[in-house]
């Protein structure tokens, strides 16, 4: 979209409501007369920043004015507001419609890789239920081989797991070798 279009667009959402208040017109029209290439002459900004006229009127014919003047322009208004009121450019509803990606467009530069958003803790605490999951399934055959294979393993756990859980898994073994 051009800037031109999107200021149509938001022509609407700037005047309404007085979102600008006058000193941040000014500015802007400041911005806009000395910045360069110098989008509005002397004699515009005067015109535009004459108190006698009211704020909407002087802000509508602003914009009707730089979208004559074309892209450029509304470019550089759009670049003045943010500057002066990046709140209100945000709010912008040509901003929105930018920021919300169209469903059915598929966009791999902007992929994100995003397992889940609970941080390393909660991948760590999952691995551990499954590792000692799997740790009690392996050591619940019937093999008895695989039972001593177990508590060597068991016997270096407390710094792998705690020592509760150590007792609590060693007694278990010890039930299973008796039956």
């Amino acid at each position: 979209q051009s800037y031109c279009h999107r200021l149509q667009h938001d022509m609407y959402f700037l005047v309404s409501t007085s979102r600008l208040n006058e000193q941040v017109v000014d500015k802007i029209i400041l911005q806009l007369n000395r910045v360069y290439p110098q989008i509005l002459t002397n004699e515009e900004a005067e015109k535009f920043r004459n108190p006698k006229a009211s704020l909407h009127t002087r802000l509508s014919d602003l914009l009707k004015h730089l979208q004559k003047k074309g892209d450029r322009h509304c470019q550089e208004f759009y670049r003045a507001l943010q500057i002066n009121a990046e709140q209100l450019f945000n709010d912008l509803p040509s901003r929105k419609i930018l920021k919300t990606p169209d469903p059915t467009e598929i966009d791999t530069g902007q992929e994100q890789y995003m397992l889940n958003d609970r941080g390393p803790v909660f991948f760590l605490a999952c691995f551990s239920v499954a590792a000692g999951l799997a740790l009690v399934w392996y050591c619940c055959n019937s093999d008895t081989k695989v039972i001593g294979r177990a508590r060597r393993i068991l016997g270096f756990s407390p710094i792998i797991i705690g020592r509760h859980v150590r007792n609590i898994c060693m007694l278990y073994l010890e039930d299973i070798s008796r039956d």
